[in-house]
């Protein structure tokens, strides 16, 4: 059975000119690059992609212009996430859904609900929802952490909830996530400097941020320890390990828009609240990546 979501989805930014409006031919660009360096799927509009910063008109535009770029070559998952359950209940019904093969749902923000209130609000999404959702766990910007029983439990519960994005940061969740998960269930991990060890817990593979700027290099970590090959897979990952740490920094996605730019595939503008990376680091990183081995 194809596995579409194992292996490396790149969380892609969303290149702005430098007046801070789209630029739609940037992420044309990007989308020929990361599919050139073997990623398996592509993830927009998630919190690489800016997509807070968005409007809705914006959204359909990177989406469309995505679903373009990509022309059916590859999987794509949607980032339609919030912390207002009939909000985005709504935008899931609102939403055309062609060309898109996953959502892509963070746990609720600020609110910092009970594990009850998450399950309930994944309850409600996956009700209404006509495609699969990947839950998405990242208590460094939520302020509430999804429990593996609360991950386990909607895995079982609802057979559209195919997968978790999981970016705790602790290995030791995901192990206890993969001991009680269904069969066929999807654990990935959110975290580029963690893929490799996550793998080995029984991870299937990573949403990345680093794979927007390398993505040959990475995917050939990931897709090498996925095949048990550890020694060649610990080459690449150490390749790329420094640069992983430089891209975050100062922040995400500002690291990584700076790598694109060095490179020469779409600008390092970010919008407000957001702000580019200091000159010394956007020096250092410019170093490491025109110094950098395949």
């Amino acid at each position: 059975m194809e596995r579409k979501f194992a292996g490396v989805g790149v969380a892609l930014v969303t290149p702005f000119t430098k007046d801070k409006t789209l630029d739609l031919i940037g992420l044309d660009r990007l989308v020929h690059h990361v599919i050139g360096g073997g990623v398996d799927y592509l993830v927009v509009l998630g919190t690489t992609g800016e997509s807070v910063t968005l409007t809705k008109e914006e959204k359909k535009r990177v989406v469309g212009q995505v679903i373009k770029s990509n022309n059916g070559r590859l999987p794509v998952v949607i980032g339609i996430g919030g912390n207002n359950t009939q909000e985005l209940i709504d935008t899931i019904k609102e939403t055309d859904f062609t060309g898109i093969d996953a959502i892509l749902s963070a746990s609720p923000m600020y609110n910092k609900p009970t594990q009850e209130g998450i399950y309930q609000h994944y309850k409600a999404l996956a009700r209404v929802s006509p495609k699969p959702i990947i839950l998405y766990n990242v208590p460094g910007r939520t302020a509430s952490n999804i429990a593996p029983e609360t991950t386990i439990r909607l895995a079982t519960d609802f057979k559209n909830i195919i997968g978790i994005k999981e970016a705790s940061g602790n290995l030791e969740q995901a192990m206890k996530i993969y001991q009680g998960m269904p069969n066929g269930f999807y654990l990935i991990s959110g975290d580029d400097a963690l893929a490799m060890p996550f793998v080995a817990s029984g991870g299937e593979g990573v949403i990345s941020v680093v794979a927007n700027a390398l993505p040959k290099t990475f995917s050939s970590a990931i897709h090498l320890s996925l095949n048990n090959d550890v020694k060649s897979a610990q080459k690449d990952h150490y390749k790329v390990f420094e640069i992983i740490n430089m891209l975050f920094e100062e922040g995400n996605p500002g690291g990584v828009k700076a790598a694109l730019q060095i490179l020469g595939i779409c600008g390092a503008e970010v919008r407000l609240p957001l702000w580019p990376i200091s000159d010394h680091l956007y020096n250092r990183l410019s170093k490491s990546l025109t110094s950098f081995k395949k």
